[in-house]
């Protein structure tokens, strides 16, 4: 074993006082998530599903837990996303009660945090929890298990229509020393419920911490869910995130994973499409500068017929960034009469940024409609001589085909807030003597000639 597991093994060992009381199950689990880890270690490049991104960052740093979930409530505002919604907030993976609103839940809706959620009705949390994501699917995951304490639960009764966004907001905090969070997150829709959860990560400038989630959705006949992740964090923040989604008949599920911060981001998405007319759409936006790294790696799971998918990701890459993109999509034997498409279009700015794509499609039925297609380019400078010369400095013109460049995914985007922190990051701060959105359109026709 390694000096890097050892070191975590240690911190869990330290945790393990405080935990004396738990039920046994959670224990049990628990130390699963550690022999796993111990067993597997971290992931390095020659490990297929990490060639491309190396985690030693994360390995060698020495991450304490949080003691405390202080932040200024003045600070936590202006890093607030101004929409008007139910939210539970973490600062470094500890429930802050005085920073979440929870006032008004419709009946119907359960949100809770995790150590809650656990202390009222652990045998219900317990049935679901871990079932899509297991200690097996990655040492991170289980290291998720064996340091599980804290997160969020929702649960929507069959019927629910939830008309305000849930957020989950997640803050980090530029403290003395560096600190690691390890966040559960467990969504129970029932059938014909709706709902839109937005996860939120981000923090203090100068932050440099851990976070390692973990997000399990289970959608029952005909449950809607959208969930955005939008990833801010701050520049020197790592980040590590697996989403695993369960979709029953006629569920869909809508993701629009937005990477903006972070030196080291890594997410796995996968969606079981496990019942007839279930439909997942993957929305994927990632930008990267300086030398930021950020990893994609998607998996649409045709395990029934009449499932569709849809993705679409697009990357920018600036500076010394580097992005990597790993899209799959698979059809299960007897799936027939499905629909799979996946795109990826990656736009570098720097010669010397990079990406590494890799779109795939294993099929073992013969009826189906399966497509996927990947691109990498520069900015056209016909383009930008174009818009200069309708009086347009070069950095604005940059500025306005990135953005139009983007503007596929955010269109899709149905939270203003959420579009318009990702617009500013994408094109920078444009003048405002110009008509943006005219300018958009026109950027977005040039580019097309």
């Amino acid at each position: 074993m390694s000096e890097d597991t050892q070191r975590f093994l240690d911190r869990l060992a330290e945790a393990r006082a405080d935990r004396a009381g738990e039920p046994t199950w959670i224990a049990a689990r628990r130390q699963a998530g550690a022999a796993r880890f111990e067993a597997m270690g971290f992931p390095t490049r020659r490990d297929e599903a990490w060639k491309y991104t190396d985690v030693r960052a994360i390995a060698r740093g020495d991450f304490a837990l949080a003691a405390d979930a202080d932040f200024s409530p003045a600070s936590a505002a202006t890093l607030t996303l101004p929409i008007d919604a139910y939210r539970l907030t973490f600062v470094d993976g500890i429930f802050s009660a005085s920073l979440s609103q929870l006032d008004g839940l419709p009946e119907g809706v359960s949100l809770q945090p995790l150590s809650v959620a656990l202390a009222e009705n652990h045998e219900a949390v317990g049935g679901p929890l871990g079932r899509l994501t297991g200690v097996e699917f990655s040492p991170f995951s289980a290291l998720n298990t064996a340091f599980m304490e804290e997160g969020a639960v929702l649960r929507l009764a069959p019927g629910t229509v939830v008309e305000k966004p849930i957020i989950l907001q997640f803050l980090s905090r530029n403290g003395e020393a560096p600190v690691m969070s390890h966040p559960r997150v467990l969504v129970q829709a029932g059938g014909r419920s709706e709902a839109t959860l937005v996860e939120h990560h981000v923090g203090e400038e100068g932050a440099a911490n851990f976070t390692n989630l973990v997000a399990e959705v289970i959608l029952e006949r005909n449950a809607m869910l959208t969930h955005y992740k939008l990833q801010e964090a701050p520049l020197a923040d790592l980040h590590v995130a697996s989403i695993h989604v369960e979709q029953a008949r006629d569920s869909r599920y809508t993701s629009f994973n937005l990477n903006l911060g972070g030196a080291l981001v890594r997410t796995d998405l996968i969606s079981e499409l496990n019942g007839e007319n279930a439909t997942s759409d993957f929305y994927g936006l990632f930008y990267g500068e300086g030398r930021q790294h950020v990893d994609s790696h998607t998996l649409a799971n045709h395990n029934a017929p009449r499932t569709f998918s849809n993705e679409n990701y697009k990357g920018i890459l600036d500076d010394r960034s580097h992005g990597v993109f790993n899209g799959k999509v698979v059809v299960k034997p007897d799936s027939q009469k499905i629909e799979g498409f996946q795109s990826n279009a990656n736009l570098l700015l720097s010669d010397r940024a990079e990406i590494d794509a890799k779109p795939e499609l294993e099929i073992y039925a013969d009826d189906v409609k399966c497509t996927h297609g990947c691109t990498t380019g520069q900015l056209d400078e016909k383009a930008i001589y174009a818009l200069r010369a309708r009086g347009i400095d070069r950095q604005t013109a940059r500025g306005l085909l990135t953005l139009a460049f983007a503007g596929e995914v955010l269109e899709a985007v149905g939270l203003d807030a959420i579009a318009e922190r990702v617009e500013l990051a994408v094109a920078g701060k444009l003048p405002e003597r110009f008509n943006l959105a005219g300018l958009v359109e026109t950027a977005v026709a040039l580019g097309d000639e």
